[in-house]
């Protein structure tokens, strides 16, 4: 179904505000989700469904515990994800601006960070080499394995252009978490191969993949490689979680950098041969029935631009349903 851009953006708010979030902390969760959502992406206002997001209570102060001029450690103390990779963005921006590299881990956060390609478009718009990377509960196996060790354990890298920054933001899982719950939602199958059952079994019901487990994103050892550096990166070198359940939900670990191109290149050079490349990839043969190529994130910004140029977006019925029965709570 079609709504309004604006009355989704209202009802995100109502429901961070019942959630227990002031207004600026409900602002940025709101800019994170929405830039997700308007991407056609499954790292939207779903969040906001089932346990939701609810502010912790006992969330205190983000603190420093480690730092050098191009490098910072933060506790979170239990703030969510959003907030704190917000702060420490920002933080890896103000490194990189004085030192040419900036490096931020994060520990101790509680919810989900979100699409971690706003946190690499923040970095690459501000010209510099964006990467993030984002640490989430067991719920993905291991190539070989159906035990859930892994999260879906996301990449983000942002590069700037002559025009806007290049964006890959990809899930080192075959489908995400949130995936798994709008199929639920909507009454959908996911695709086959993608995740095990608690037995070990390929399912394609998303349901018995939440008691299961999802596979990593080609089905073999390299995406199960790649996803295992995810967690040593957002796990053991940021001080938070790595592999354990349980341990996981009061722990998250993310990772973000920033690195100026103009240490090793010229950068309008770099900038002009990127956009080059990036022209040379959609001027290349198309193999059919394809008729283009895309570069990574073409697709979800022609999708964002179509929603902001009409002021609408497309949301299944059934999401929609369940965030306008969640905000009417919070006017009661």
């Amino acid at each position: 179904m079609k709504v309004l851009l604006s009355d989704l953006r209202q009802d995100v708010l109502r429901i961070l505000s019942w959630y227990g979030y002031p207004g600026a902390e409900a602002d940025a969760i709101a800019d994170v989700l929405l830039y997700a959502q308007i991407r056609g992406s499954n790292q939207g206002v779903v969040k906001l469904t089932g346990k939701g997001m609810p502010r912790n209570l006992q969330a205190g102060e983000i603190e420093v515990v480690r730092e050098t001029p191009v490098s910072t450690l933060v506790d979170g103390h239990g703030n969510a994800g959003i907030v704190v990779m917000n702060w420490a963005t920002e933080r890896c921006l103000a490194k990189a601006q004085s030192a040419g590299i900036g490096l931020v881990g994060t520990f101790n956060t509680c919810t989900s960070t979100g699409a971690i390609g706003y946190y690499a478009t923040k970095l690459a718009l501000g010209g510099y080499l964006g990467f993030a990377f984002s640490g989430s509960p067991p719920t993905v196996c291991p190539y070989g394995s159906y035990e859930p060790i892994f999260g879906t354990n996301p990449i983000s890298v942002g590069i700037p252009t002559t025009a806007e920054p290049l964006v890959l933001d990809m899930a080192t899982a075959a489908i995400t978490w949130f995936g798994l719950i709008e199929a639920h939602m909507a009454g959908r199958q996911i695709v086959p191969g993608a995740a095990y059952d608690a037995s070990g079994c390929p399912t394609t019901d998303p349901e018995a993949a939440m008691h299961g487990a999802i596979r990593t994103f080609d089905r073999g050892h390299k995406s199960s490689g790649l996803s295992m550096i995810v967690e040593i990166l957002t796990g053991p070198l940021v001080s938070a979680s790595c592999g354990r359940p349980g341990e996981a939900a009061g722990n998250l670990g993310n990772l973000v950098a920033a690195l100026d191109p103009g240490l090793l290149a010229d950068t309008g050079r770099f900038r002009a041969e990127t956009s080059q490349l990036i022209g040379r990839i959609r001027q290349a043969r198309p193999l059919p029935p394809a008729t283009e190529v895309l570069v990574p994130g073409e697709r979800e910004e022609r999708i964002a631009d179509e929603s902001l140029r009409a002021g609408t977006i497309e949301i299944d019925e059934h999401l929609y349903t369940e965030l306008k029965r969640i905000a009417v709570l919070n006017k009661e």
